[in-house]
């Protein structure tokens, strides 16, 4: 048991280094800006949640095989070594996504929205049939090591990251991008869809 908490400690580690860390490191010496945008909205409003629930998902994500060193009792009951196996697979793909979805942004990836700037629209590669893949693969990460270390904690921080991924992109991210360009995003909502291919599609 001991042994899979640390393995999914290390690649929450790995994977937030990376993501974040690393992937700040090479926009700035590309571009001379790490992206960071920081939570936007006034406090209370619906943008300012969703930075906020991506913050405690990210704790969460932490805390959750922190709390399973600590003697929290384990929710996947029988079967567990198999979910197990099946959180590890799942884990590494959603990582090897992130950071693929990340690096097809290019210049244009941000953590979070100034409504003031303008980026490129990245409609092509992993964006040409998915108009959020770096969320999509983020969600799918969490649900990988959720199954790695089943607890109450894991359950939260996945649940905080959904609604927080939801908010920001339905509240924050497609107003902007619709108000920033206009006609050319209207027709790519047309061809991608929000999560997954074919689903989110905008069809009016």
């Amino acid at each position: 048991m001991n042994a899979w908490v640390w393995l999914a400690l290390a690649l929450f580690t790995g994977w937030a280094v990376t993501a974040f860390g690393i992937r700040a490191a090479i926009q700035a010496r590309r571009t001379g800006d790490a992206g960071f945008r920081g939570i936007s909205g006034r406090p209370g409003s619906a943008s300012w949640w969703a930075g906020v629930l991506f913050v405690l998902a990210l704790l969460g994500g932490a805390a959750a095989p922190l709390a399973a060193l600590a003697g929290l009792p384990d929710l996947s009951g029988t079967g567990a070594l198999v979910w197990r196996w099946a959180g590890l697979v799942i884990t590494v793909g959603g990582i090897a996504i992130t950071l693929a979805a990340q690096s097809a942004m290019g210049a244009s990836w941000r953590v979070g929205v100034d409504a003031g700037e303008q980026t490129a629209l990245v409609t092509s590669g992993t964006f040409a049939s998915v108009r959020n893949p770096v969320f999509t693969a983020m969600t799918v990460t969490a649900a990988g090591l959720a199954l790695m270390v089943p607890n109450a904690v894991a359950v939260l921080a996945l649940t905080a990251l959904v609604a927080a991924i939801q908010l920001q992109v339905r509240i924050v991210e497609e107003p902007y991008l619709h108000a920033t360009h206009g006609a050319a995003y209207t027709d790519y909502t047309a061809r991608a869809g929000r999560f997954l291919p074919g689903i989110g599609r905008r069809t009016g």
